[in-house]
């Protein structure tokens, strides 16, 4: 199973070299997580045996510990923003055996292995039924975890799965439905002279043929990992986790466990919990998926397009695949949009020959999302043409490379997205030809939505005329302030909107208007200071009228924020004062003031 927590940085904004705008990199997966002694650094799911005798990752997203080994009701401790979800196993477990970001406690029942992996979200576990006599085994009719939190409160959700909601009703962990498979996949090829897809979607053989009886994947040149997920001809089922106040439980499929014949084995079990904040598929048409997926020992990530035959490769029977990467407006409220680019690796693909890729825009994913009920299209935002990841088996190579979609569009629905018009963007990579198998690719799940953008300016506060040691501003007609300084002082404090964010270039619009004869308003002065230079968020401007103004007409004062950008070129500008508090009105009289002194 995969918990995730939010003790981490999915995004970084960082000043762009014209010194006016922005730019917010938020990513699918983490960028870095918080160490113990407060300083941030880069994920590492490593394991490591802590002072205390338990186990846990060098540096991980939430408070993370497996068992030691002893009673098995503290198999895995998980904490997060006060939260907290303990699983216990049915038994004594043995010690783990480290290997990387996994640990092995074998034979928790005869012939059956579990398999704990911290990654840099949380954890995974696997049960590994190695034998048909062990999948006979009474105790796997049904597989239960003891289950015990603190602040959540768990519930089935309608895709067969579960969440945990703490007391404000926010959701903390999710879980889709368990998934289990077998080893059918590696017993039909060995010795045909054909190779196999362990991993989803994986590219076998070597030029110009496959290899034989081979389980490596020749983008990597390393042997496919079997726990990964169910490969080409392997048997595959979603189980629906059970789920009460004190356990999380599962019926294993009884046609997986009772294959008597051994070359199906091992038999993989496999429930799985996350982050939806975080959420990323995966999605095939054989109705395997793989919610908040990783990139496998072999640093490739999922397929996407017609996993099938093509040119002396083989990939999979003829199922399809699909990717979908889901992005909050955190970070981009109160920002204007100026551009918005994807970028996700291309780590392989069937052709040196560039292939088309759509970046379409989709609803909303969860954990509960399979390929029968997929998000709905909602419209093409970007594509590209492309081929990468093949490296020298191309000329010029074409190693693995960052794939850049970007366009009008995709900025459009960044926008609307700033602006709160949609709480999620989905975006989903998808084959323009489905129907092509060499069109077929596969992408890691580094992707990242980078928006560069403004600030927006809010209106400004404290506006007025300076009067001896204060501001004034009368919002009666009738009423106006008299001021004796034919060139008053003019002043507003400006800001960004909410959430615009520091570093903001502001300068305040002075609007004067003059009443005249017949009853309209004609523009006196509007002058834009600074005049040079920009100022941030909730600086006190204050400036000389540059005329004179005339005694005896009524005035009038709007003040409005403007934010610029493109190294000055360009801004938006606020609503003015008049929206919050009205005009300010005022006449001046040197005279009246003279007599005072």
């Amino acid at each position: 199973m995969e918990v995730v927590g939010d003790r981490t940085e999915y995004a970084t904004t960082y000043a762009n070299a014209d010194g006016t705008t922005f730019t917010l990199d938020q990513s699918a997966v983490p960028v870095r997580v918080r160490a113990g002694d407060g300083s941030w650094v880069t994920p590492d799911p490593t394991l490591k045996v802590r002072a205390d005798g338990s186990v846990g990752p060098t540096a991980s997203v939430v408070d993370l510990a497996f068992s030691p080994g002893g009673d098995g009701s503290g198999l895995v401790e998980i904490a997060r923003n006060g939260t907290s979800l303990w699983l216990g196993w049915p038994g004594t477990l043995p010690k783990p055996t480290l290997d990387g970001a996994s640990a092995t406690y074998v034979d928790v029942l005869p012939g059956v292995d579990l398999r704990m992996a911290a990654t840099t979200e949380g954890f995974r576990d696997l049960l590994v039924v190695k034998t048909p006599a062990a999948a006979t085994n009474p105790a796997l009719q049904k597989v239960a975890f003891s289950l015990r939190t603190e602040a959540l409160t768990v519930a089935p959700t309608s895709g067969g799965g579960m969440t945990a909601v703490d007391d404000n009703a926010r959701s903390v962990f999710t879980a889709p439905a368990a998934m289990m498979w077998d080893s059918q996949g590696d017993a039909s090829t060995t010795g045909t002279g054909s190779t196999s897809a362990r991993t989803t979607g994986s590219v076998q053989g070597s030029e110009p043929s496959p290899s034989p009886a081979s389980t490596t994947d020749p983008s990597s040149g390393t042997p496919d990992d079997p726990t990964a997920g169910p490969g080409e001809g392997d048997a595959s089922a979603m189980l629906p986790v059970q789920v009460t106040s004190d356990s999380l439980a599962l019926i294993p499929d009884a046609d997986l466990l009772g294959n008597s014949d051994s070359s199906a084995f091992p038999v993989y079990i496999d429930p799985t919990v996350g982050l939806d904040q975080t959420a990323h598929t995966y999605l095939r048409s054989d109705g395997v998926s793989d919610f908040n997926w990783g990139n496998g020992s072999d640093n490739e990530g999922k397929g996407m397009g017609h996993c099938s035959s093509w040119n002396g490769y083989y990939c999979g029977p003829g199922y399809t695949e699909r990717l979908y990467f889901q992005f909050s407006p955190s970070g981009l409220a109160g920002k204007k949009v100026l551009s918005a680019t994807f970028r996700a690796t291309e780590s392989w693909s069937f052709t040196c020959d560039a292939r088309w890729v759509d970046l379409d825009r989709t609803s909303n994913i969860s954990s509960s999302t399979t390929w029968s009920r997929r998000p709905s299209y909602l419209g093409t935002v970007a594509s590209r043409s492309v081929s990468a990841g093949r490296g020298s088996r191309c000329n010029p190579s074409q190693p693995a490379a960052p794939i850049e979609f970007t366009g009008s569009s995709l900025t459009s629905a960044v926008g609307n997205l700033a602006a709160g018009k949609f709480s999620r963007l989905t975006l989903m990579l998808i084959a323009r030809d489905e129907t092509d198998t060499s069109a077929w690719k596969r992408f890691r799940d580094d992707a990242v939505l980078s928006t560069t953008y403004v600030g927006l300016p809010g209106v400004p506060t404290k506006a007025g005329i300076v009067q001896g040691s204060g501001i004034s501003c009368a919002t009666n007609s009738g009423d106006p302030d008299v001021i004796g300084d034919p060139t008053p002082s003019l002043t507003a404090t400006v800001w960004t909107a909410t959430g615009g964010g520091s570093g903001a270039s502001l300068r305040a619009h002075f609007y004067v208007q003059q009443k005249n004869s017949d009853g309209s308003w004609s523009v006196a002065t509007e002058p834009v200071r600074p005049t040079s230079g920009y100022v941030g968020n909730g600086v006190v401007l204050t400036y000389p009228s540059p005329i004179t103004l005339s005694e005896g007409p009524l005035y009038r004062l709007a003040v409005f924020s403007r934010s610029y950008y493109d190294s000055g070129g360009s801004y938006l500008e606020s609503h003015s004062t008049v929206t919050t508090k009205g005009w300010c009105y005022f006449k001046v009289d040197t005279t009246e003031v003279f007599s005072e002194k």
